[in-house]
């Protein structure tokens, strides 16, 4: 099976990876803002996956995502101008 991998630095549809972050597990590769560092993150919207409760309203930013960072157990924000790609499922092994 092959994996869908969105690259969005020319048009990023936010709709459709916040749809994915609350499916199940997205895996965002971005650019740190600060250290201009490449990660690679996964991350979810998925209450039954995260073990968090969480409440998640209307976005009120068209330029930030926000989402639960699995590897770090915490809430991360993400610019989209900085995010590389995104496919849904867990990092690729290299």
């Amino acid at each position: 099976m092959q994996m869908a991998i969105h690259h969005i630095r020319e048009k990023m549809d936010s709709d459709k990876i916040i749809k994915a972050l609350q499916e199940g597990v997205v895996t965002i590769v971005f650019e740190k803002i600060d250290t201009k560092e490449i990660r690679t993150m996964p991350c979810t919207l998925n209450q039954d996956i995260s073990k968090q409760t969480m409440r998640v309203g209307k976005y009120s930013s068209n330029d930030t995502i926000v989402c639960y960072g699995l590897d770090v157990d915490a809430w991360r924000d993400v610019k989209i101008n900085t995010i590389i790609e995104w496919y849904k499922g867990y990092p690729k092994d290299d």
